[in-house]
């Protein structure tokens, strides 16, 4: 096991698979005591949690589950408490819980776009209204929040739920870490690309209620549309695309000194173009921020 510059104390949400199982037993195997957040812990993910504990075990580091949901305010609350409780302190928060959709927009209801904005940008919210105390308290801490490179590259048809869901997330990770800055809390937002393969992203991906209004995109003008963006994403990804490079990168970051961590770390191995934009809008971000008189903003602060 790799020895980590400080052991922290680390919430990562949505950890049950995927890019946050993954990236949990990265910060696990770097030395922090991390905090795998999932939902039903003693229903549908009991398995997980025993496997959990088991790997724990056998790899003599310190990752333990958390139920957290982060649909609801009084489990996030509740799991935030019990990881103060149990390790007095709570230094870094991965926001990676999300959920993505595939269709045509039209197709999916109202009611299935507020689903996506509440998994993808409300429950990152509910975690931080359950934590930023804490973390203020404190004067330093670390919100990583991993994102998608489709809010700002290339945004194939059939997704609209979740990239609009996304951008809001990335819209809401810009602006607290301006508004969190001065209490000592760094921000640093991950921006994965379309990895197809590796995860469960796509094949636990839900589809649209209304199913004959998506039935209509099946035939006429846009057959076979849906499953060439499929078939375009895959062949854009190279062969040795690893999405567990998205974990490294994180602990990377999670052991970077405070105040040296990057404000966007970009992990797209088939180059949507989405770092090119971000790079301009980021650095247009900075300028307003200067000419507004409120660089101290942009970095920082050193409790002392």
């Amino acid at each position: 096991m790799s020895k980590a510059i400080s052991k922290q104390i680390i919430l990562v949400t949505g950890a049950s698979s995927g890019f946050g199982l993954m990236t949990a037993k990265a910060l696990a195997q770097a030395g922090h005591a991390v905090y795998a957040s999932m939902r039903e812990t003693q229903g549908r993910n009991a398995p997980q949690v025993a496997a959990v504990a088991e790997w724990s075990k056998a790899e003599g580091v310190d990752l333990r589950t958390v139920e957290l949901d982060v649909q609801s305010d009084a489990s996030a609350d509740a799991g935030v408490a019990h990881i103060i409780t149990a390790a007095g302190r709570l230094d870094t928060i991965v926001h990676n819980a999300g959920h993505m959709v595939f269709g045509p927009a039209e197709a999916f209801t109202p009611d299935q776009f507020i689903q996506q904005y509440d998994v993808n940008v409300l429950g990152a919210q509910r975690v931080n209204r359950a934590a930023l105390p804490h973390l203020r308290a404190q004067r330093k801490g670390l919100l990583v929040w991993v994102g998608s490179s489709s809010t700002r590259g290339g945004t194939p048809p059939f997704l609209s739920p979740y990239f609009a869901a996304k951008a809001a997330m990335d819209a809401l990770a810009v602006s607290y870490s301006t508004e969190l800055a001065l209490w000592g809390i760094e921000t640093t937002i991950m921006v994965p690309g379309a990895f197809t393969k590796g995860t469960n992203h796509f094949a636990h991906s839900g589809k649209a209620s209304d199913e004959a209004r998506a039935a209509e995109y099946e035939v006429g003008p846009y057959a076979g549309i849906a499953e060439k963006a499929l078939k375009g994403l895959a062949s854009l990804e190279p062969a040795d695309a690893d999405p567990a490079e998205v974990a490294r990168e994180i602990v990377r970051v999670v052991g970077t000194p405070f105040g040296k961590r990057p404000f966007r770390v970009h992990v797209d191995p088939s180059q949507d173009g989405a770092e090119i934009v971000n790079g301009v809008a980021d650095r247009m971000r900075r300028e307003m921020y200067r000419n507004i008189g409120l660089e101290v903003l942009l970095h920082p602060a050193i409790a002392g």
